[in-house]
């Protein structure tokens, strides 16, 4: 098997090849990758917004997780944390 530097000057296992494979599949996977979003919306501002986005027939990801809340200042931090506990990638809070 031929070895090649990395970047910090150690010896690598893989070939160029196996470098350039493993590389375009990382790429690939980076490509396919949709991140989940929790979306905490206030019912007279972000998500009336949103309805109406959806009534002209625009579409948002399908991994976007819309939370409808009667005020978003009443929003506590661990409602986020808990988001991010049940798998969300991202949170975030519109009003």
């Amino acid at each position: 098997m031929e070895h090649s530097k990395d970047l910090d000057g150690g010896l690598s296992a893989l070939g160029e090849e196996e470098r350039i494979l493993s590389r375009d599949y990382e790429e690939d996977w980076r490509m396919e990758y949709e991140p989940k979003i929790a979306a905490f919306c206030c019912t007279y501002c972000a998500y009336s917004a949103a309805d109406l986005a959806g009534s002209m027939r625009l579409q948002y990801p399908p991994t976007v997780r819309m939370v409808k809340l009667l005020c978003t200042g009443k929003v506590e931090p661990i409602h986020l944390l808990k988001a991010f506990e049940a798998g969300a990638d991202a949170v975030f809070v519109a009003g």
